[in-house]
């Protein structure tokens, strides 16, 4: 016999996650700030003829469409919320723009190392002033859009917590943290950009810009692989190696009857909410039901489906 945990309610929704509209609002409002800026580097640049602006300016617009991304994946993500096709709901969909605006970050990367040894090859002339004033323009408008996406973050954490405090690993929105990154990495290439700025004008060494533009490079790298592991483990399925996992085991050993967990399955739905399904041989005679209030001491398990079998069976 077996019984999915859910269907006995009169609304069977399989709608796990919320959503995060304040982080939806405030990486919308950094996505208007970015497209913003990045047009006054791309004019700033032509018009003083610095390729060092024009360069990060059209650096700057991976980020406005990765930004752009992630807005359209919250807006996706809430509309068909409800859609009966998407079987555990659209929280994936987020997860999916945090993974693709990963791969952003991989080409900006990509793109700041080329940029980076081209200018060591060939140094071009730096209009210093103007390149430091808008650089400095540049990293206000991400200190501000960064300060934006962790009041947003920040606000998720204590309502994740909030809602589920037996959940024992902190489970963030990676499609919010993909949008972090991408302005955390826009200061940082910042701020490196006017060291070597400042480096060049006060001192004369101009190798410092291409140089500081390798480092930045690396910098990027490391984050995007962070959040390409994270937000890959989500869309593969590949958690099985969660805290929870064990919990559940633990709950079976713990039965006052022998039961064989012959199978068991658990994947997020989820920020923090896990689905399972397990198979459990026993010749007690036990319902699901009993099996699922064990397990509901642990509050992240939303959708639990039971099979149980006899011994042998």
């Amino acid at each position: 016999m077996s019984q999915d945990t859910d269907a006995a309610s009169p609304k069977h929704s399989h709608r796990f996650d919320e959503g995060n509209p304040l982080g939806e609002k405030n990486t919308l409002r950094v996505a208007i700030l970015t497209a913003v800026m990045m047009v006054i580097e791309i004019v700033g640049g032509w018009y003083y003829n610095s390729m060092a602006l024009l360069a990060d300016g059209w650096h700057m617009s991976s980020h406005t469409v990765a930004l752009g991304l992630s807005v359209f994946a919250y807006a996706y993500a809430r509309k068909y919320a409800h859609d009966p096709r998407f079987s555990f709901g659209t929280w994936k969909v987020e997860v999916l723009g945090g993974y693709t605006s990963a791969i952003f970050l991989v080409m900006v990367a990509g793109l700041m190392i080329f940029q980076s040894i081209e200018r060591l090859i060939s140094p071009t002339p730096i209009h210093y002033d103007q390149a430091i004033a808008i650089a400095i323009v540049g990293l206000l408008v991400n200190l501000a859009s960064a300060w934006m996406l962790r009041d947003g973050h920040h606000h998720d954490h204590v309502h994740d917590h909030h809602d589920h405090g037996h959940a024992h690993d902190h489970h963030p929105d990676l499609n919010l943290r993909s949008a972090y990154m991408h302005v955390l990495a826009d200061a940082a290439t910042s701020v490196l950009a006017i060291i070597a700025l400042f480096g060049g004008k006060l001192w004369g060494i101009s190798w410092l810009d291409p140089v500081m533009g390798l480092v930045g490079a690396v910098l990027v790298s490391v984050w995007a692989y962070g959040l390409l592991r994270d937000t890959g483990r989500v869309l593969l399925d590949a958690e099985m190696g969660a805290p929870v996992v064990d919990e559940i085991r633990a709950v079976i050993a713990a039965m006052p009857f022998e039961a064989q967990l012959n199978d068991l399955h658990v994947w997020r739905v989820g920020k923090g909410k896990y689905a399972c399904i397990l198979s459990l041989a026993t010749d007690n005679d036990v319902s699901p039901e009993y099996v699922k209030e064990q397990l509901s001491i642990h509050e992240e398990l939303v959708h639990i489906s039971i099979e149980i079998n006899p011994v042998g069976g």
